[in-house]
């Protein structure tokens, strides 16, 4: 292989591994010249380590050199020192607009935060920023918080719990975005606009004729102190702009790697203060983020151009900004983006229609990145302990939402093995039952603990939702079936003897058969009678025991019921 050069900007997170020995990054991605020269399959001068190293694999933009290899506590994790702050605690915060209510694509960015603070003992904290009062949704976020917790994934400070950052809602705190403007102002970083909506209507037509991106084009920032005292004293209207400046400098994003926009480039100068004296997202996420010692920053890929906008206010600010990493977006199947207009992505929704909290996590990091392997059926503890930001791909992650169901029946069925959450879910079922047949409920025994758990450990990996057992086609769980002998007749005219010798089993066995037993001891009987066939009985059976022509196997139904039940049910029908 020849010589190779790659651009700075491409020389990002770590993608090495070396004969399977565990690879750092420490600081090996500041390289000593713009064009670092690399030969052979991966070899580079290392700002850090200035002697030439080799790598076995590698990616085109991902290099270090392997002295880092032994500094490294395991592969797909950067060196500890990024993931603290001075104080030594991770700090993240899921940051939702109180506009509308939480769905999928706010819930993915909600966990991962939450994942990565309890990954490294930090914790997480919801803030509402609900500076946008035109579109707030009323009680859009109270909602937020309930469905964060009911997920599972409850904040360590919110608006609910408190904190010692508080308060946790952005109109709660104007004074602090007051006073940062202000310092902007004097510091001679922002200044007062007075361009009217009507003038900045007319720049944006203007561009748009010209086929050019709209952009303010900054003229109230050259108003003499004077002028601008001149405005204030006449009262008019204006709002607080922060100057861009050339020379962004480059950050180090932690999944898409070296970034650097020159904003002051394409666009104007940015609004921080609106006219009524609410922040823009710019100025409140800042100080916010500052305020509440947030020491990283994980949030939609849509900021990422945005983000050294944010830095050149913190270099304004003399503040220290937290680390930033922008998630790939989360799309429908089709490759459409998430909508709050699709009834079917709000957690609300999918909590009244009985989906499981954990399957939804499932889904959302299965079909995302993060991990060494893509596998369903992981709980939020081992989402924590599998989860890796280094792994995170910038490719948008394809929502296919069919799959929830077979996801909620793995989960289901985890529930349902451990003892103390199986009798949780019995006691639902009792009440789903309570309150679908309650008028229809003959015997209340069906309602019995033992009865009820009985069911849902045959059942178990059968249904996706807990609902589908009280659904028509398991009513025979929980009421009799309605079925008269000719209807039985017309399938056998060996009624009465099937009948007989299925009671005289049940009643000569003095304890349960498993299903395997009991389907052997089926089919012996079906071996004396003359004229109906297995496959016939079969339907005879299920037809007598629940009114219903398909549905489990009749071994599993006449355990599920029980000897008792079974045998009422055959003597019943014998009867008519």
């Amino acid at each position: 292989m020849g010589m190779l050069g790659l651009r700075t900007r491409q020389l990002r997170t770590l993608l090495a591994n070396y004969k399977g020995v565990n690879i750092c990054i420490a600081d090996c991605t500041r390289w000593k010249s713009d064009t670092p020269q690399v030969y052979g399959i991966a070899k580079a001068k290392c700002f850090q380590h200035t002697s030439l190293w080799k790598v076995s694999k590698y990616s085109p933009w991902s290099w270090t050199c392997s002295l880092c290899i032994n500094q490294r506590s395991g592969f797909g994790e950067r060196n500890a020192r990024h993931f603290v702050t001075e104080s030594g605690t991770v700090r993240v915060r899921f940051a939702p607009s109180p506009t509308g209510f939480l769905h999928l694509g706010g819930l993915r960015t909600a966990l991962y935060n939450y994942i990565f603070a309890k990954k490294h003992r930090g914790r997480s904290i919801l803030r509402l920023e609900d500076t946008d009062q035109s579109r707030l949704v009323a009680g859009a976020a109270e909602k937020i918080e309930d469905m964060l917790e009911w997920v599972g994934i409850p904040p360590d400070e919110s608006p609910r719990r408190g904190g010692p950052c508080g308060p946790y809602q952005q109109s709660q705190r104007l004074q602090l975005y007051q006073e940062a403007a202000q310092e902007l102002v004097d510091r001679g970083h922002a200044y007062l606009c007075f361009c009217t909506a009507q003038r900045l209507e007319l720049l944006k037509k203007e561009a748009l004729r010209n086929k050019e991106t709209p952009r303010y084009d900054n003229r109230c920032r050259y108003l003499t102190k004077q002028q601008v005292e001149d405005k204030l004293a006449k009262g008019l209207s204006h709002v607080i702009r922060f100057k861009l400046v050339e020379g962004a400098e480059p950050f180090e994003d932690m999944v898409y790697g070296w970034n650097k926009h020159e904003v002051a480039s394409v666009e104007g100068d940015p609004v921080i203060i609106k006219a009524d004296g609410f922040p823009t997202y710019h100025l409140a996420n800042v100080v916010d983020d500052h305020f509440m010692e947030i020491s990283h920053v994980l949030r939609g890929t849509e900021w990422l151009v945005s983000t050294s906008k944010h830095l050149l206010l913190y270099k304004a600010l003399g503040w220290k900004p937290p680390q930033f990493g922008h998630l790939p977006l989360l799309l429908n199947k089709d490759g459409s983006k998430l909508s709050k207009r699709q009834g079917d992505i709000f957690i609300e929704q999918f909590a009244k229609s009985g989906h499981l909290p954990e399957a939804l996590l499932d889904i959302i990091t299965n079909c995302g990145s993060g991990f060494a392997e893509n596998r369903m059926g992981r709980k939020l503890e081992e989402l924590i302990a599998e989860f890796d930001v280094s792994r995170i791909i910038t490719h948008s992650s394809l929502l296919d939402l069919t799959k929830l169901p077979e996801f909620n029946r793995i989960h289901l069925a985890q529930q349902l093995e451990d003892d103390i959450k199986r009798q949780m879910v019995v006691q639902q079922l009792q009440s789903h039952v309570e309150e679908i047949y309650h008028g229809k409920l003959l015997d209340h025994d069906v309602l019995r603990k033992e009865y009820v758990e009985n069911v849902l450990l045959l059942r178990k990996g059968h249904i996706n939702f807990l609902k589908d057992l009280v659904s028509p086609s398991y009513s025979y769980l929980w009421v009799r079936p309605s079925v008269s002998r000719k209807e039985l007749q017309k399938l056998s005219s060996e009624l009465d003897k099937i009948g007989g010798l299925v009671l005289g089993l049940l009643q000569s066995q003095n304890i349960a058969m498993p299903t395997d037993v009991l389907n052997k001891e089926l089919k012996n009987l079906q071996e004396q009678v003359k004229e109906t066939k297995y496959s016939t009985m079969m339907k005879l059976l299920r037809l007598a025991l629940s009114g219903q022509e398909q549905g489990p196997s009749v071994a599993e139904m006449m355990i599920s019921l029980g000897p008792k039940e079974v045998c009422a049910r055959i003597e019943t029908v014998l009867k008519r």
